[in-house]
């Protein structure tokens, strides 16, 4: 099968270099950013699989990816659309309340548990887990120890 040429733009020869060399992304971009940078040099499809261990398919669909859309398209992975959050920023601020609060009878500090009891009694958090209160503690880099 015949190669089909790509010429980067200058532009986009900055950014898949950047992207070669420094900052911190996932390994495969990095590798469809060599991939990108080795077509445009027109190293031959047979050495660009040989030398960085991509399959063939893989070189085709960044090809064919940047030709449609650009460095954007082709090297960075699409946003997914994902199971939207069960509970969403005002669920999470009555955590935070919780936190905040003065902790249950007899105890200095709030735990997890204890957060989980009384998050489910608040309207609207009947299910939520531990596991939940502890991704919202988490994002909000507060811990049941530091409030109290």
């Amino acid at each position: 099968m015949r190669q089909v040429e790509l010429q980067l733009t200058p532009a986009d020869r900055v950014t898949v270099e950047q992207i070669r060399s420094k900052g911190v992304h996932h390994a495969r971009e990095v590798n469809r950013a060599h991939v990108l940078w080795c077509l445009d040099q027109g190293i031959p499809e047979a050495r660009i699989l040989e030398v960085l261990g991509v399959g063939r398919t893989a070189l085709w669909r960044a090809r064919a990816a940047y030709l449609q859309g650009g460095v954007e398209r082709a090297v960075f992975d699409l946003a997914r659309s994902g199971r939207p959050r069960r509970y969403g920023p005002e669920a999470e601020a009555r955590v935070m309340q919780l936190v905040a609060s003065k902790p249950p009878e007899g105890r200095q500090r709030w735990t997890l548990l204890e957060l989980e009891r009384a998050a489910r009694q608040q309207f609207g958090m009947g299910s939520v887990n531990r596991e939940t209160v502890r991704r919202i503690l988490k994002r909000s880099s507060a811990t049941p120890a530091a409030a109290s």
